[in-house]
């Protein structure tokens, strides 16, 4: 990302090339990605990166928070492989943060739209370190749940802010690459906290697992005293003052260019339009924001029922079920840690060429086939009791890597990329908390549901996900436009041109017309 690189004018781009001073905000903004890989990778519980190595999987962790697990994993040889780890306390422990992350992300709606993207992202830096420093040090299962609420609400800001700031400081033709730098920056978290894992499961004293909570204090202390330094977006400048020769300054400095005035134009007539608006949370479900609405509400659901819950809820416990030893599944993780963020930075290079829908389709696809094959392996190889051979659970694993490399460059990037650029500015901040919410609910219920449904459906978990994945991929061929260098502040008229969506909102044009006559 050379300061070289150009955004020329014209077909609805702006001037303007990508900045190292845009390069090193961004970076900065997203350790708010690198929080919450962190969390994934350390809990074992995430709806949107595959981590197999949490501390879930450490038995001096269970044997001191969760003593029913461990017995039924180390004692219970009656008790079905699927059903080993069924425990409302253990699932409570992983539930507690999205319960939070729902809360605080309303609450960040709010303070990310009055006193910008940035108090947000502080606010979620020093809760997300305040929760971290409290796991470390817990020493019973209420103190850890306690901790876990305050990472939630890390998250939740951090997740309500940081993909709009992304969207906003990048320019058009490249803000796919840097918003896909969320998902990297996850994945980067999530790959670092299984390489802790695997070090600190050898500690002897079973005391590794605190090591491994409290270490989240460090990217959350650099997102934290970065965020002092971090400048705010020209949206959010222009939206909170009436200042615009500051606002063009800093617009000028981003895009590194002085010829700014059409972009400054349209930044100034969404902020007109969008402080007009009081209740941006009853604005958006007017007919005319329609389309953005539902995308607020799909996409994050089909996110969490992708089926990579499958997979990185307690993903190490599932290799351990297929009869994969404690540090082998850790090292797997490691493995497909790697395959995961390795396959978002990819997405991050050909998102802004072959466009979202592409990437879409071809994911899909890919986790269609892969689930299918794991859960035919399962329904025929892995009973109540025993294990797969060696060679059908490495078979497993190879195909487990081929799905988190479809999910790696498909629904784990572009679930954040696409809501974050496809809202109006009066109604932002509104939807972005809507499409944060929507995934905290449903991965709070995949969360509560999962080892039940494990225990009772078995290996016909991944058809009932794959059945999702054929739903989400007919939904994004048919109703999802294309929005690959398109200025946010003109995506309106992507769902006017679309071949549903213009029917519903140019009959809202319309109507508005005959009344302004």
């Amino acid at each position: 990302m050379a300061v070289a690189l150009a955004v020329t004018g014209g077909g609805g781009q702006y001037n303007g090339r990508m900045t190292w001073f845009v390069v090193l905000s961004c970076m900065m903004a997203a350790m708010g990605g690198v929080i919450f890989g962190y969390d994934i990778g350390i809990s074992d519980s995430y709806n949107d990166y595959p981590c197999e190595g949490g501390v879930t999987s450490m038995e001096p962790f269970l044997k001191k928070f969760f003593p029913e697990v461990y017995r039924k994993m180390k004692v219970d040889t009656k008790i079905s492989n699927y059903c080993k780890f069924d425990s409302q306390l253990l699932t409570s422990f992983t539930s507690s943060l999205y319960i939070a992350g729902l809360v605080a992300t309303f609450f960040a709606s709010s303070v990310t739209k009055v006193f910008g993207r940035k108090l947000s992202i502080l606010t979620g830096g020093a809760a997300f370190l305040a929760g971290s420093a409290l796991g470390g040090a817990a020493f019973n299962v209420y103190m850890l749940i306690f901790g876990r609420i305050l990472l939630g609400i890390g998250v939740g800001f951090a997740n309500q802010s940081v993909p709009l700031y992304l969207s906003e400081m990048a320019p058009p033709r490249y803000r796919g690459a840097i918003n896909n730098g969320f998902q990297f920056s996850i994945g980067i978290g999530a790959l670092v906290a299984n390489l802790i894992n695997f070090g600190t499961e050898k500690i002897e004293g079973g005391w590794g697992w605190r090591i491994s909570l409290a270490m989240a204090g460090v990217p959350a202390s650099i997102l934290t005293l970065g965020a002092l330094f971090l400048p705010e977006t020209p949206s959010s400048l222009i939206q909170s003052s009436s200042d615009h020769d500051k606002a063009k300054q800093l617009l000028q400095r981003v895009r590194g260019t002085t010829d700014v005035e059409a972009e400054l134009e349209d930044l100034i007539k969404a902020s007109s339009i969008s402080k007009t608006i009081k209740h941006p949370f009853k604005k958006i479900i007017q007919r005319k924001y329609r389309p953005q609405l539902v995308m607020a509400i799909a996409i994050p659901f089909f996110q969490q029922v992708t089926g990579i819950n499958v997979i990185a809820f307690y993903a190490t416990l599932l290799f351990r079920t297929i009869g994969i030893g404690e540090s082998a599944s850790l090292l797997s993780s490691v493995v497909t840690g790697v395959i995961g963020a390795g396959s978002t930075f990819i997405s991050m290079l050909i998102v802004d060429k072959f466009g979202r829908r592409a990437l879409f389709m071809v994911g899909g696809i890919q986790m269609l086939i892969s689930q299918i094959l794991i859960g035919g392996i399962m329904a025929t190889q892995l009973g109540d009791h025993g294990t797969v051979s060696q060679g059908y659970a490495y078979l497993i694993i190879i195909l487990i890597c081929i799905y988190v490399a479809g999910f790696g460059w498909s629904w784990g990037p572009l679930g954040w990329l696409v809501p974050s650029e496809i809202y109006q500015l009066e109604i932002q901040s509104a939807g972005q908390s809507i499409t944060v919410a929507v995934s905290f609910i449903f991965t709070f219920i995949v969360a509560q549901t999962f080892l039940s449904m494990l225990c009772h459906l078995k290996a016909g978990i991944f058809f009932f996900f794959g059945g999702w994945v054929i739903v989400m991929t007919a939904f994004v061929y048919y109703l999802l436009p294309e929005t690959k260098n398109v200025p946010i502040e003109q995506m309106e008229n992507v769902w006017k041109e679309h071949w549903f969506w213009a029917g519903i909102v140019g009959e809202e044009d319309e109507k508005i017309k005959i009344q302004g006559v």
